[in-house]
């Protein structure tokens, strides 16, 4: 059985429109909007969960492995 990846989660603020959805959904707090974008504000609180993922209308947002 192959070594399960770890993930992370990643922004690409180019594609970030600022509606907050991921902000809204993620259960840890994780997630700001600042100056109209998302950012990551407790990448270590992060459980990865993906509703980040799942909610984000533009694809902005996402679980990537390391």
């Amino acid at each position: 059985m192959p070594d399960k990846k770890e993930k992370i989660v990643t922004v690409e603020k180019e594609w970030c429109k600022g509606c907050g959805i991921c902000v809204a959904y993620c259960p840890k707090s994780v997630l700001a909007l600042k100056d109209g974008k998302v950012e990551i504000v407790d990448l270590e609180a992060c459980i990865k969960c993906g509703q980040c993922e799942l909610r984000c209308p533009d694809y902005a947002i996402y679980l990537r492995e390391e």
